[in-house]
């Protein structure tokens, strides 16, 4: 099932108070979405998937039409999810920058989103406010939840790239979210993105705590995000998620098992579009049956699905999607 806006918040909420997290999913093409959107089912568990700024261009194609792309992504995920009874997901819009306003508004105003995100952490904070409320005002026309972020988080991520980690400062946060109305709020505690190990990060997970009791003791409470998760241990991710985090992002960690799915069959199966140094031209033939684009693709989808199960048991939503 297709969760909009306010289906979506219902997730969260009940995240929220029974303190388990979400798995929200940086997809990009058909086999990706299937691979997650099965594992989610599979685990009776909602769950978020996210498009990316590089995520529309891509399917796209040579346009680079973000709107197609945006278009294409949320009408798979749409039609994909029709099939599912234990679980329901939703799509949100990762990391857009202030120059992607426009992108975003078409996305909401076209019902393409149940969620955005829009990052304008490297502006000067009070343009943050400004840009975020406006985002605000035009999804909840619409009932779309809004994410906004504050800090810095190491790493690169399509077109979010910085050298630096700069963590959130609690009052910050608090006057960010009462100011703006965002419906999430993503706290930079020291996750990197890309290629990390959550050994060798500086996590300071007691701030995400820090940060939920002050927005409590507030009366804003919202659902806190964690970025840069991936390279994360489960210990890591389940404290996170005991001190107030409802939504865990997930991108590299995927493109992982899918790659090392992916070439394992080849490893074993290369021979079936490769001639093999010991067998004369005469005496080769392709293989169709093992070359096929489907019987590989679907291996990376499988690996993609059996990381979902995991990433699900480690958040604690197992079982615990609203439909049920």
């Amino acid at each position: 099932m297709f969760y909009n806006g306010e289906k979506l918040k219902e997730v969260f909420l009940k995240a929220k108070k029974e303190r388990f997290g979400i798995v929200a999913s940086n997809v990009v093409f058909d086999a990706a979405i299937r691979g997650v959107l099965y594992g989610y089912d599979a685990q009776r568990s909602d769950g978020l998937l996210q498009m990316s700024s590089g995520a529309v261009k891509y399917a796209a194609g040579a346009s680079n039409d973000i709107n197609i792309g945006a278009q294409l992504i949320s009408s798979i995920i749409k039609i994909l999810s029709q099939q599912f009874k234990n679980s329901g997901v939703g799509l949100h819009i990762d990391h857009a920058t202030p120059n992607y306003f426009d992108f975003v508004v078409y996305c909401i105003e076209n019902d393409l989103v149940s969620s955005v995100m829009i990052d304008a952490s490297k502006e000067e904070f009070n343009e943050n406010i400004r840009i975020s409320s406006e985002v605000v005002k035009v999804a909840h026309k619409y009932g779309v939840l809004v994410e906004g972020e504050i800090g810095y988080i190491k790493g690169a991520e399509d077109e979010i790239v910085s050298d630096t980690e700069l963590y959130t400062k609690p009052e910050e946060a608090l006057e960010y979210v009462k100011k703006t109305g965002v419906d999430l709020f993503a706290a930079s505690v020291g996750t990197n993105h890309g290629v990390t190990k959550g050994s060798k990060v500086s996590l300071k997970l007691d701030l995400i705590k820090e940060i939920d009791d002050l927005l409590i003791a507030n009366n804003v409470e919202t659902g806190i995000v964690l970025h840069g998760a991936s390279g994360l241990t489960a210990r890591q991710q389940m404290d996170a998620i005991k001190n107030g985090a409802v939504k865990i992002n997930k991108d590299t960690h995927y493109q992982m098992e899918f790659a090392a799915a992916t070439q394992a069959y080849w490893e074993k199966e290369k021979d079936s579009i490769v001639k093999p140094d010991a067998v004369s031209d005469d005496d080769y033939t392709p293989d169709k049956k093992r070359f096929d684009p489907r019987k590989w693709i679907i291996k990376g989808e499988e690996a993609m699905q059996e990381a979902v199960e995991q990433l699900v048991q480690i958040t604690g939503s197992a079982g615990k999607s609203i439909l049920l």
